[in-house]
């Protein structure tokens, strides 16, 4: 479920980030044990602390800049991660310099809140780009975790995770620390995962979802955007991020998103005409010298007409090589192929792309939206964006509407689409033909 915290008291967000602070995280854990005290149950509450290791180090190497650049990635990254891999309430809090926390309301077995705890470590850890001079940053994560015991209040929940957060700041051989001090659990390694995972694409296991996308203006279905879920029997819902990050591990993700590709392309094309389906795609992807062949190959071969299709790539699929990435989509543009970069203000965008990327959407990420209707400024950033993209005769896409208000906001300020829990939650294949017969 995403986060709601702006309808919870004490929403005081940091002015970084854009994430509550220990005050906003206390309140909803409160309130998930009032609410489950009310039923006469208990609240199950797992939490993580993540801390970045030696983050004084970027400030001195790079910058304040770079810096505050890291941080924002870091909260972006750890909000989607979430959104992407829990199926129950959550929220992401700045605990105050480099750490930060996530908290879930929901059942959850110990060895999938350690896999979950691992996973986020390795999207942390992976490059971000500087804001302020060439290259990329790395930032080195460390992470305690707990499953609160019945009744424990907050503040206890945030003392026993920063207790452990020092002592695993001194291990330098341990990433991932249980506050109870245990670490080894039974669960499944990184090779068996990598095993479960070919099996899983030989036995067609990977599911394809669909998000629905709507026209601002008037509410009309436009077509929808492919998401990967893998319900792995140990560790329950993997979600396309960490999926794909299993893929790398294996040297499978050029299988994993041709299997994907293929799938939802197939699909698209009994959609009725002109629905479009978005497709996300991966910095392997995009660096593949074949990519561009194999997108015109699969939409051939299931007979989707090309302009149906859209790319859909972000910011950290172009940090390898932003000139290949260039040629490949300008490729696949000459075919009617459209192209959208997505998570649009999910951090400091680099305005270089919107000048050599060959796009026709901004997708703003949901970090731009959840406030404009109560916040001045907010709303004026997104006047800025979309006022900028018009101006480079691009379309914007808003991402994560959640109430008729910002969906009004919207409209009203020419976004041209929209997709969010507001209307749809993603849906199988089926039901969303289903979906789309009664539009």
């Amino acid at each position: 479920m995403a986060d709601e915290l702006h309808q919870v008291p004490d929403q005081k967000r940091d002015a970084l980030t854009g994430l509550v602070g220990p005050a906003g995280a206390r309140a909803r854990i409160v309130q998930w044990q009032d609410d489950a005290a009310r039923d006469g149950g208990t609240a199950p509450i797992h939490a993580m602390m993540l801390g970045l290791r030696r983050f004084d180090t970027v400030n001195l190497a790079y910058g304040e800049a770079a810096g505050d650049s890291a941080l924002v990635a870091v909260a972006n990254r750890m909000s989607r991660f979430a959104a992407d891999e829990l199926t129950g309430e959550w929220v992401v809090a700045r605990m105050g310099g480099g750490n930060f926390l996530l908290v879930a309301h929901e059942q959850c077995s110990r060895e999938r809140w350690q896999w979950l705890a691992e996973t986020l470590a390795e999207s942390i850890a992976r490059p971000i780009a500087n804001p302020v001079g060439a290259g990329t940053l790395r930032l080195w994560p460390r992470i305690a975790l707990m499953r609160a015991l019945p009744l424990q209040n907050a503040d206890a929940i945030f003392g026993r995770l920063a207790d452990t957060m020092e002592r695993v700041r001194l291990e330098s051989g341990r990433r991932v620390v249980w506050v109870d001090g245990d670490a080894s659990i039974a669960g499944r390694s990184a090779a068996q995962l990598e095993a479960d995972l070919l099996a899983a694409l030989d036995r067609d296991e990977i599911q394809i979802l669909y998000q629905p996308q709507f026209r601002s203006e008037d509410d009309a279905l436009v077509g929808a955007e492919a998401l990967a879920r893998w319900e792995h029997p140990l560790l329950g819902r993997i979600g396309a991020a960490a999926l794909f990050s299993i893929a790398e591990r294996a040297d499978h993700v050029a299988q994993l998103s041709r299997h994907i590709a293929t799938r939802a392309v197939a699909e698209a094309a009994y959609w009725p005409a002109p629905l479009h389906l978005s497709l996300n795609v991966t910095p392997a992807d995009l660096s593949a010298g074949n990519f561009a062949q194999d997108i015109a190959s699969i939409v051939s071969g299931a007979g989707l007409a090309p302009e149906r299709l859209t790319i859909e790539i972000t910011e950290q699929a172009l940090l390898t090589d932003l000139a290949r990435s260039a040629l490949a989509l300008g490729k696949l543009v000459d075919l009617g192929i459209r192209v959208a970069l997505d998570d649009f203000g999910a951090g400091f965008c680099n305005f270089r792309y919107l000048k050599i990327l060959p796009l026709h959407y901004l997708k703003l990420d949901r970090t731009m939206v959840e406030d404009i209707v109560e916040d001045m400024r907010d709303l004026a950033v997104l006047r800025g964006i979309v006022a900028m993209a018009h101006a480079l005769e691009l379309e914007v896409i808003a991402e994560g509407i959640e109430t008729e208000a910002q969906r009004a906001l919207i409209a009203r300020e020419g976004c041209a689409c929209y997709q969010g829990f507001l209307r749809a939650r993603p849906m199988g294949a089926a039901a969303f033909r289903t979906f789309a017969g009664t539009r």
